[in-house]
């Protein structure tokens, strides 16, 4: 799965999300391979399995249900939901919370199916349904791999550095977080540029209910904004 040297390709690597923000897509939008690392540790109380959207009481958070009772050291992708009848009441909530939302009825159209259409036994699975779904719409072609579609070894920044090479990348393209961990002598031995994310200076959209947040998820761009959401982001085209 290598790749030549002389040929520059940009790998991001991050566990799934449930429905994520803006900025998550962007990087997704900045690579050309994003690696979806599910073999991680789930973490509770994280965005992992839940997001925010903006209601007239304020954000709120939108949460699947999991089974962790027992499951201290479960991997992500070892996650299971808990039952079905969370999708049908996140859909009643997008609904009575962006049906006057502009692209409404445009977003529903394929959001609505993934929702009472589909089940899902599996957090990851999920994850990677909705997330592949937006890139979709958005027009990202970036291909979406798994973390176990590699040979993973121990140490974390060293596991990153060696998913790069093996995916025969030339750039690792990191969130601003991962600065309190990231050794960065690690990619240099590596011969891999590392380059951070920046998150700053994403305009304002019009949006429902009150102050604007940035934070909350990409739906909330979507109902809002249509096709039009590439103008509020940073890597994707018109």
């Amino acid at each position: 799965m290598r790749c030549n040297k002389k040929y520059m390709k940009k790998i991001a690597i991050i566990q799934s999300n449930y429905i994520p923000w803006k900025g998550y897509f962007d990087i997704i939008a900045a690579v050309d391979e994003f690696i979806l690392y599910d073999d991680m540790q789930f973490t509770r109380r994280d965005w992992r399995n839940r997001n925010q959207i903006k209601t007239p009481q304020g954000v709120q958070w939108m949460t699947v249900p999991v089974i962790v009772k027992g499951k201290f050291y479960q991997k992500i992708n070892e996650t299971e939901i808990d039952g079905t009848d969370w999708a049908v009441d996140h859909w009643k909530k997008l609904m009575m919370n962006y049906r006057r939302a502009e692209h409404f009825s445009e977003i529903a159209e394929w959001l609505e199916p993934l929702y009472l259409g589909e089940s899902y036994s599996g957090l990851s699975e999920l994850n990677r349904k909705f997330i592949k779904a937006i890139c979709h719409y958005l027009g990202i072609k970036t291909a979406i791999t798994h973390s176990s579609d590699y040979n993973l070894i121990n140490s974390k920044t060293e596991r990153l550095a060696d998913l790069c090479v093996q995916a025969g990348g030339t750039e690792y393209i990191s969130g601003p977080a991962a600065k309190n961990y990231i050794e960065e002598q690690v990619f240099r031995d590596m011969n891999i540029k590392l380059t951070w994310f920046d998150y700053a200076g994403y305009p304002e959209y019009t949006q429902l209910w009150g102050n604007f947040k940035h934070g909350v998820t990409i739906l909330d761009l979507l109902f809002n904004c249509g096709k039009e959401a590439c103008h509020y982001m940073k890597h994707i085209l018109p």
